[in-house]
């Protein structure tokens, strides 16, 4: 439910509300469709939420481009495991500027998506753009990667993508996954507004919850990635879990309060590294 107080902030911002609105009417559909239903209902649902939202965030940073930083950002992560021999894939690629950044390093790169809206226009002489159902992952690769997807997923279908991506990869072949955490959030169009997310983040897991979804897939290692500023590492699962386990037992508000403190945020911040031996 949505406080008085929060619906009064909500009617402040027409744009605001509209698109809290259609998104979580959009959203209960997904949450409430059987899994046949969703093979094709992802790119239904986000190219209605496109047409009914035009001024949703990624068509807003589609047409003025994604901020640089950002996207210098996720390059300079990815940087140590793009070689020339690398087939890139990744999976959610929305509007495909990070894709097109990747493309010129390695030998070829997929775009993967749901929506044609969004991926318009996206164009590298060895980038390939790929629409799909939201699940399969139709491509070999050596390396996947995605940012801010997992949670979009419905929970059945989590398993069956982090199957097919095991599945997509070659042997040795790594999956580099982003998603933010459900202890410093919600993250979509629910902040500020709901305790949990209740828009398109279909689900928001731990670092320990999704772990054990990739060991689950068939993954044998699992680590955690950690960038803070120019400083970049992996680490044992086990030291973000048994941080995630101290927070998790705090009160909800303090422990949102802590979980958002700068360094607890990059330190909980959900990025695994799952490799198929």
């Amino acid at each position: 439910m949505v406080s008085s107080g929060m619906a009064s902030q909500l009617l402040m911002d027409p744009k605001r509300e509209h698109h809290y609105k259609v998104e979580i009417a959009l959203a209960d559909r997904l949450r409430n469709s059987s899994r046949a239903d969703r093979k094709h209902l992802y790119t239904s649902v986000y190219e209605e939420l496109f047409r009914e939202v035009p001024y949703h965030p990624l068509l807003v940073l589609k047409s003025q481009g994604t901020k640089r930083a950002e996207l210098q950002e996720l390059l300079e992560i990815l940087r140590p495991f793009l070689e020339r021999d690398t087939v890139y894939a990744e999976i959610g690629a929305g509007d495909c500027a990070l894709t097109m950044l990747v493309a010129p390093h390695v030998r070829k790169a997929y775009a993967i998506d749901v929506s044609e809206t969004v991926t318009r226009g996206a164009s590298a002489p060895n980038l390939e753009v790929v629409i799909s159902d939201g699940i399969s992952i139709p491509v070999k690769a050596t390396l996947i990667f995605s940012n801010q997807l997992m949670e979009h997923l419905h929970p059945e279908d989590a398993r069956d993508q982090l199957a097919n991506v095991f599945a997509a990869l070659e042997p040795g072949g790594k999956y580099f996954c982003i998603t933010p955490n459900r202890l410093n959030g919600p993250h979509d169009v629910s902040g500020g507004i709901d305790d949990v997310a209740r828009g398109f983040h279909l689900r928001e897991y731990t670092n320990r919850e999704l772990a054990s979804l990739l060991r689950s897939a068939g993954f044998a290692r699992v680590q955690a990635f950690v960038r803070i500023r120019n400083f970049q590492t992996t680490l044992p699962v086990g030291v973000v879990t048994a941080l995630e386990t101290i927070v998790g037992c705090l009160p909800r508000s303090l422990g949102w309060r802590v979980s958002n403190l700068p360094i607890l945020r990059r330190m909980l911040g959900i990025q695994l590294i799952a490799t198929r031996r």
